[in-house]
């Protein structure tokens, strides 16, 4: 920020004079005269306290002469105007650390090296969990312009959406492990996902009296248990409503298969078929777990992974 307005000439005098303080600091850091850098970074703080970079400079200088309660000060003033100074925690997490490994008993370096360790893991948590703002590929897709090929031998979605012949025709061809053609597959991403944008986050269920109503969890990519669910309590319809309540993809091999095909009940059923999102249903968890690379290997024509869950 202060770099900003000194390129633009819109800084006041004491922003200058402060400016002036952190570059003359950052000499003597270099140069390791770490109490001298100290001083002038603390009245460039004096003379604009807004900076985060001065903050997180003087909190290097603490860290390097070890008072790290300052130094955790300093890093937490830094954050708390700019995000990107989790880097000082980080160092600071490096250098507590080490003093409790020579210093095991030391109540100071412990509550430290808690706190630094904190900081650092809800920085890379909100990382984690950040959405990005870009267009999203459901947008950017022209269904019209994909054409089926005529010797396709796959299920074909009508104009009318999807219909129970439909669904029956995906699991058997799912059964011979064949893929479905990218037109269909692009669909129902797209229309389950305007279904799922149009539920409240919380979906209140009413079990009629005398009823009945299934709860399956942790499908993880398992097709023929999921078939085998089928075989044994019937397939979903209005009279055998179904929740299956998250993790349904990742670390086993057919999660492409899974997750078609429970999108399409949701589909065909939308008041008596349900999902509830777990915490494979997000694409750091995808990438680390499987789900990822199985949709690259057996959907590679367009990135139609970020479609799923994003």
């Amino acid at each position: 920020m202060a770099d900003e307005k000194a390129a633009s000439g819109e800084m006041t005098e004491d922003e200058k004079k402060a400016d002036e303080y952190k570059l003359k600091a950052n000499e003597f850091f270099k140069e390791g005269k770490y109490d001298d850098a100290l001083s002038l970074y603390t009245k460039a703080i004096e003379l604009n306290p807004s900076v985060p970079a001065y903050y997180g400079n003087r909190s290097f200088c603490y860290i390097k002469t070890e008072y790290y309660g300052c130094a955790l000060e300093d890093a937490n003033k830094a954050l708390e105007l700019d995000k990107k100074y989790v880097k000082v925690c980080q160092s600071m997490l490096i250098h507590v650390k080490c003093v409790r490994k020579y210093r095991p008993k030391d109540k100071d370096a412990e509550c430290k090296y808690t706190e630094c360790k904190k900081i650092v893991h809800q920085e890379a948590f909100r990382k984690a969990i950040a959405v990005e703002d870009k267009k999203a590929v459901a947008d950017s897709v022209d269904l019209n312009s994909m054409v089926v090929e005529d010797d396709y031998d796959g299920p074909r979605l009508s104009e009318d959406g999807i219909t129970k012949e439909f669904v029956e025709e995906l699991i058997e061809r799912f059964k011979e492990q064949k893929k479905i053609h990218k037109k269909y597959a692009y669909k129902i991403l797209i229309e389950v996902k305007k279904t799922f944008e149009k539920q409240p986050s919380m979906v209140e269920i009413t079990v009629p009296e005398n009823g009945n109503f299934t709860v399956c969890g942790d499908i993880h990519g398992q097709f023929y248990d999921l078939l085998n669910i089928f075989s044994l309590n019937g397939h979903p319809s209005p009279e055998n409503p179904y929740l299956f309540n998250g993790d349904f993809v990742d670390r086993g091999s057919f999660s492409c298969e899974v997750i078609f095909t429970l999108f399409s009940y949701k589909l065909l059923y939308p008041d008596h078929f349900f999902m509830s999102r777990g915490n494979h249903e997000s694409i750091y968890m995808n990438q680390m777990y499987g789900f990822e690379g199985e949709v690259k290997s057996k959907y590679p024509f367009y990135n139609i992974f970020y479609m799923c869950f994003r």
